[in-house]
């Protein structure tokens, strides 16, 4: 959006224009979904000020009133559902990763987090009628997780009819012309997906929470893109703020970040019909004497803020128990994969 456009609002001049689009507000409904207080620290005006501002961001985009329930259903039937490749868990999920949604992905070291955000990278740049959603992703990667070359395993570990759905989706042949078996296009399909691949190293928790910021504008500026953006992933979420923080004493202005940082990722899906992946560390609970003492870092915060919660733990072997723990409208439940190396497979 230009910026006389955001100066027909009142009290937004062509400074105060400027400083919104430099910091993600660049829409009506960017604007109208904001807190005054965010506002007025971004544009360096009052709070009188950035709330007049936000109520004619409202009214011009016509958000924040009582809509019926049809309504509603009627704009949930443009969600798009990202597929994990894998039959069992896509069902356990009730199609895939949902976009518009924060799905945090749980468990220990080794459990395989890392390689779901790897493996959701590549679908995402798929053909819907092959799972996928015809986006790029961007990959905010706080603790040195993600390697292209496990991209490329992921790639060409596809069945080859997807491979040549993707290689005619990339633009690299023309339609019936893919060959999954030819070693050039393998290649090329491997850089052009890499290339659809945003990534950036968080290096403590402010920074992180600067990322989500700049995800936004990634996001809102990709939409007219042959691959928008359709997924952010965060590996991992809680990492840099475990560290941080460190004891009681810091415990409230630790959840204080983590519920901004949440929020910001969250707008981030909301406005660009983004699904949003985060994974997490875990801890052992001393209290438990009875079932598993694991329980995800982050506490009632990141419970509240996540739609769906998903809790990996090892198998015998490369299998692995992927467990619903929450979610709005799906019944708890468990699904069984294998991490190898072509990536997730079914059990």
């Amino acid at each position: 959006m230009a910026n006389e456009d955001l100066e027909d609002l009142p009290g937004v001049g062509p400074a105060t224009a400027e400083k919104l689009q430099e910091n993600g507000f660049d829409s009506y409904q960017g604007i109208a979904v904001a807190s005054p207080g965010e506002l007025s620290n971004t544009a360096d005006i009052g709070e009188s000020s950035a709330a007049d501002i936000i109520n004619a961001a409202r009214d011009a985009a016509d958000i924040g009133g009582f809509e019926t329930g049809a309504t509603v259903l009627e704009r949930r039937e443009q969600i798009g559902k990202l597929t994990w490749n894998v039959d069992e868990v896509d069902e356990l999920l009730g199609g895939g990763v949902e976009t518009q949604s924060i799905t945090e992905v749980y468990g220990e070291f080794g459990a395989g987090k890392s390689q779901v955000t790897h493996q959701l990278a590549v679908n995402v740049q798929l053909p819907a009628e092959y799972g996928g959603l015809e986006g790029s992703a961007i990959f905010v990667d706080s603790e040195d997780t993600f390697r292209p070359e496990r991209i490329d395993d992921m790639v060409r570990g596809l069945p080859d009819e997807t491979l040549e759905a993707a290689m005619e989706l990339h633009e690299l042949v023309e339609e019936g012309e893919a060959d999954a078996g030819d070693e050039d296009l393998l290649e090329a399909l491997v850089e052009s997906v890499l290339d659809k691949i945003h990534v950036a190293k968080a290096f403590n928790s402010n920074h992180q929470i600067l990322l989500a910021e700049k995800a936004q504008e990634l996001a809102s500026g990709s939409q007219d893109d042959d691959f928008p953006v359709r997924l952010l992933c965060v590996d991992s979420l809680t990492a840099h703020f475990r560290a941080e923080y460190v004891g009681r004493g810091e415990l409230a202005e630790r959840q204080q970040k983590l519920n901004k940082h949440l929020h910001d990722l969250m707008r981030v899906g909301d406005l660009n019909n983004t699904a949003v992946v985060v994974t997490n560390q875990v801890a052992s609970n001393p209290d438990s004497f009875f079932g598993d003492p694991t329980q995800p870092i982050g506490g009632n915060i990141l419970g509240h803020t996540s739609t769906f919660r998903i809790y990996l733990r090892k198998s015998k072997g490369n299998k692995r128990i992927v467990k619903l723990v929450d979610a709005p409208n799906l019944a708890d439940g468990e699904a069984v994969m294998r991490v190898d190396g072509d990536g997730l497979i079914d059990e």
